[in-house]
């Protein structure tokens, strides 16, 4: 096993120690009234340490990046974008374990529940969007800018926002299933 490799691992059950005690914590005293200093503590890592990994409490439970999608997107062959999506996503949450699924799923109901955080999602996801057209928009061979790009970039996430907040909502629902179902009855064009 080389070093890297085991930094890694260890960086990786860090993070997951300093989330999983942030949202017991979340969920025993709530978002607002839970500190960071009490988040490291918790999870038996220095102020610092957690600053290293999320630079503020926000950052625990907003979506700047989802790399499972994006490395997904890497992975498909070029097509229109709601196919190319729609494979992407399924591909991202077959690469998740049930615990990393059950894991985002708790930070979304964070996410649509907590006024301060529906507000940074919204800023941070502008962000994500972008990287998103660009990438489909260059395998695509037109400008990022390209209303039909827009539109159907538009339309995909959409449905995968209204979704996400059923979810949150139902955590019975299997997400993964029903945003797929959601995508392919965009693909077939929306009939009711």
């Amino acid at each position: 096993m080389s070093t890297s490799g085991l930094r890694e691992r260890k960086k990786a059950r860090t993070r997951e120690a300093i989330l999983r005690e942030a949202f017991r914590l979340f969920r025993e005293r709530g978002y607002n009234a839970t500190t960071t200093e009490q988040i490291a503590e918790a999870a038996e890592v220095s102020p610092a340490t957690f600053f290293r990994y999320f630079p503020t409490k926000e950052d625990l439970v907003t979506l700047d990046r989802f790399p499972p999608l994006i490395e997904a997107l890497h992975a498909q062959p070029p097509g229109d974008p709601v196919t190319v999506l729609r494979d992407a996503f399924r591909m991202a949450f077959a690469s998740l374990t049930p615990e990393e699924i059950a894991a985002g799923h708790a930070r979304e109901v964070f996410a649509v529940t907590v006024p301060e955080l529906v507000a940074a999602n919204l800023r941070k996801g502008s962000t994500f969007l972008r990287e998103i057209y660009t990438l489909l928009a260059d395998r695509a061979g037109c400008d990022a800018d390209d209303p039909r790009m827009r539109n159907a970039i538009g339309a995909v996430f959409g449905i995968v926002a209204m979704t996400w907040l059923q979810w949150a909502q139902d955590p019975d629902m299997d997400g993964p299933a029903e945003i797929d179902q959601a995508l392919a009855h965009l693909q077939s064009g929306l009939p009711l």
